[in-house]
């Protein structure tokens, strides 16, 4: 039995919805162009969001056994605000929101547009790094976050952070 062109083509069509794989992260932008920076190489586009707020998340791969249970991960949110007291907000929600996580210990960091913290997750202790700006009428948000130790060593948690570090410097 033959089937028809457009029955193979959404076969394969549909097949690809359920196998596909995330893409390589490079150039990125968001809020119609408003907001844009670019990823170091390897890191891989897990999830994207449009409309208000719009995210993208990245995977930073960990070669070793760490990677296999803990995902190392750098997420942009960028939310449409009308005003600094809108930021303020936004920026407070989102720190009400890792107060709330398991084992969550505040860093040694005073301003609240630049946080550091531990908390665990599914069991593994995890460093974060959230940074905020009011960029125009955007309230924009880096959440860096990472095991704390990874079998894959000092480089890696070091290249891990360097990352993290120049998607920030883009987005001032």
């Amino acid at each position: 039995m033959d089937f028809p062109r457009s029955a193979v083509a959404a076969i394969v069509f549909a097949a690809g919805l359920f196998t596909t794989t995330p893409t390589p992260a490079a150039e990125v932008s968001m809020a119609s162009g408003s907001v844009h920076f670019s990823t170091p190489d390897g890191w891989t586009e897990i999830m994207e969001t449009s409309g208000d707020p719009e995210v993208r998340a990245f995977q930073v791969p960990d070669p070793s056994a760490t990677g296999q249970t803990a995902l190392a991960r750098v997420t942009v949110t960028v939310k449409q605000v009308t005003s600094i007291n809108d930021f303020r907000a936004f920026e407070s929600e989102a720190s009400s929101k890792a107060h709330l996580l398991t084992g969550y210990k505040a860093g040694a960091t005073a301003d609240p547009s630049n946080l550091s913290y531990t908390a665990k997750e599914s069991g593994v202790a995890f460093s974060y790094r959230e940074l905020y700006w009011f960029k125009g009428s955007y309230a924009v948000q880096l959440r860096c976050a990472r095991p704390q130790q990874s079998q894959a060593g000092a480089a890696w948690t070091a290249a891990f952070d360097r990352g993290c570090a120049a998607i920030a410097a883009q987005l001032k």
